[in-house]
């Protein structure tokens, strides 16, 4: 493991594994270093790149400074760029973490190609929209230290799971893992919400974002997320879209590494 400090002095932890060109992986909501899907994507393409992997503030071995705004953690981003060589970067992002990725390239850290894979927007009526007062009961309940209901709140109202779901989550081995990083669900919401009101993606929105872009989602996964990336790609100067046969949200790295390497090669 290795620390960067970002733009407001906060340490960020690092790992980085491989050798090649230099390929930045971002998590989604409540992952970090020790608990996420990236870590196997890493390990995967470790063999054609330097990859590397960072808890994003505010998780795992990182810091977190107050107040939180979304441009921190694109400084932070910033920061893991810097390290890997200043770039351009190849720029991978799941989920949240998507949404972050794209946030960061329209921002201005060098990125060389990026790829997206499902970010949670909800841009039509196949599901709910996020409530309107999301964001402020996040804050309540984070201000309250409820985390577990916090957690639960995410997972009904943002992820859109089934009652009964979210319920039977508290008897999962990570539940403690997930409580433990519950604080940091506003920064990822601060990415996401405003593409989660169940309307079109603003006209010319992203339109900067010019690098080759790829934009994927699973074949197994929600209308809604499906429609989401599909929406995304067809907005984004071009952008491909690419369905990954066989795939849910929680994407397997023996199917995404193949594509990746492809891309990024």
């Amino acid at each position: 493991m290795s620390t960067v400090s970002s733009a407001d002095g906060t340490s960020i932890a690092y790992t980085r594994a491989g050798l090649g060109p230099a390929v930045i992986l971002v998590d989604g909501a409540l992952s970090f270093r020790g608990q996420s899907v990236n870590t196997g994507l890493a390990t995967a393409l470790a063999g054609h790149f330097t990859v590397y992997t960072y808890d994003r503030r505010g998780r795992g071995e990182s810091g977190d400074t107050a107040p939180f705004a979304p441009e921190r953690e694109i400084e932070d981003l910033a920061a893991i760029v810097a390290a890997a060589g200043g770039g351009p970067v190849r720029l991978y992002g799941t989920s949240s973490g998507a949404a972050l990725a794209l946030a960061a390239t329209e921002s201005g850290v060098p990125v060389e190609k990026l790829a997206l894979y499902e970010p949670p927007f909800i841009v039509d009526g196949t599901r709910p929209a996020i409530p309107a007062d999301y964001l402020s009961t996040l804050d309540e309940l984070l201000a309250a230290d409820r985390r577990a209901d916090l957690v639960r709140y995410f997972m009904r109202r943002g992820v859109g799971l089934p009652g009964a779901v979210v319920a039977m989550m508290r008897f999962m081995p990570a539940w403690s893992t997930l409580k433990a990083v519950a604080h940091t669900l506003p920064y990822d919401a601060a990415f996401v919400a405003p593409y989660e009101r169940g309307v079109p993606y603003p006209e010319g929105h992203w339109s900067s974002v010019k690098v080759p872009t790829l934009v994927m989602d699973g074949g197994k996964s929600r209308p809604w997320i499906r429609n989401a990336a599909r929406s995304l790609a067809a907005l984004l100067p071009g952008a491909e879209y690419r369905t990954l046969e066989g795939q849910t949200h929680i994407v397997k790295p023996a199917a995404l590494a193949p594509v990746l390497e492809g891309f990024f090669g």
